[in-house]
């Protein structure tokens, strides 16, 4: 294979990964009114959120075999076009069943980020793949903070229908975008679709596949972590301001992009666990910080969100690399290995994040979060250290 033929522009990939994340929380601002608008509780609506994010899993695991058995433009090009169709149901949904239904089926969408890593991995070199992979990390963070903002404006001017209308025009941009420039079916030779399938338990039998998405785990799950337990441990020190707290939240987000933008540049001029071990000890040292600033009562909001910035910072630099080095263990299962790291490293990090959850509900204070949150970054500085050491032999 030519790569150099059969290379898209990053541009595309970008906008690919931007609107696979953007459906996420852009509407979220919404929902609401979707309550008020169809008479149902909020609890059925809020499925709109978790559901979208069980299917969007389930969705990485097949895409990925689908798109090493038959190409990755008519996998993207079937997902985007899903996308578009369910967006305009969604706005057109007269019931909360057949809105929860159309909003379900925006979850493929999700395959348009594995697929994207796929393509970067098979015409890149793998240190060059890593520094490609920070560039989309970055739009990949930043749209879930922009989202809710423009989605709130569209809510406020138009009603919350607009949202879907929104995503429906992003989808039909996108979908020209990929099929000008996605050229053709990127592929390895053709066999039973069960070989793909089969290539999850060579994957899952890899321990350095296995490393490489326990650390992607435990540095997403403390972001998680971060994020659920912010508001009730930090709350008291911003007096109960909302628009503070939700500034203050988004430095982390934005210490993500500084990361990306730093293993974008540094990932091809080094190997790729390097990076990867260098983003968990900037996150591990930052907590550790923030933890010694508690333990000696320095009680300025400061004090617990300036350390925080390192989560993002440590994220932005490990991902890009752990991405790459996951999809590198098998390059013939490129697309198979994105979508099952990505949908393992969703899944762990929630799992994380909810038994951390346990132990905050017993002392909410920012001692106490950045206690887990330490204890997890830590974990994940062991998973590098262990992929450090396997790369090493290969």
């Amino acid at each position: 294979m030519n790569a150099s033929s059969t290379a898209p522009r990053l541009a595309t990939l970008i906008f690919l990964s931007a609107v696979a994340v953007l459906p996420v929380n852009m509407f979220a601002p919404s929902l609401p009114h979707i309550a008020r608008a169809f008479g149902a509780d909020f609890a059925l609506v809020n499925l709109s959120v978790a559901g979208f994010a069980v299917v969007a899993a389930l969705t990485q695991l097949v895409a990925g075999p689908l798109s090493d058995r038959y190409g990755r433009r008519p996998v993207v090009l079937a997902a985007v076009s899903i996308f578009v169709v369910a967006s305009i149901g969604c706005a057109l949904a007269p019931s909360i069943g057949i809105f929860l239904f159309f909003r379900f089926m925006q979850a493929v969408i999700a395959a348009g980020y594995s697929v994207s890593l796929a393509v970067i991995k098979e015409t890149s070199g793998e240190r060059e793949a890593a520094s490609k992979i920070g560039y989309v990390a970055s739009a990949w963070a930043l749209a879930p903070m922009v989202g809710p903002a423009f989605g709130g404006m569209l809510d406020q001017l138009f009603g919350w229908r607009a949202n879907f209308v929104a995503f429906a025009v992003f989808g039909v941009a996108v979908l020209a975008l990929a099929a000008a420039d996605l050229k053709g079916p990127v592929k390895t030779a053709a066999r039973p679709l069960a070989s793909y399938l089969r290539g999850y338990g060579d994957l899952l039998r890899s321990a350095r596949f296995g490393g490489y998405v326990v650390c992607m785990a435990f540095s997403t799950g403390t972001l998680y972590v971060f994020l659920g337990g912010a508001a009730s441990a930090a709350g008291p020190l911003l007096e109960g301001s909302s628009v503070k707290l939700g500034l203050l939240m988004g430095v982390v987000p934005a210490g993500f992009i500084v990361g990306s933008r730093l293993a974008s540049r540094y990932a091809a001029r080094h190997p790729l666990s390097t990076t990867v071990l260098a983003g968990r000890l900037l996150t591990c040292a930052g907590l550790l910080a923030g933890l010694l600033l508690s333990v000696f009562e320095v009680g300025h909001v400061l004090a617990f969100f300036g350390p925080c910035v390192f989560i993002g910072v440590g994220n932005g630099l490990t991902l890009p690399g752990a991405n790459a080095g996951a999809m590198s263990v098998r390059p013939d299962l490129a697309g198979t290995a994105a979508g099952l790291a990505a949908s393992l490293t969703i899944g762990g990090a929630a799992l994380i994040a909810s038994v951390a959850g346990l132990f905050l509900a017993e002392a909410s204070s920012t001692h106490a979060l950045l206690c887990v949150m330490l204890a997890s970054a830590s974990l994940g500085l062991g998973a590098a250290l262990v992929v450090v050491s396997l790369d090493r032999r290969v």
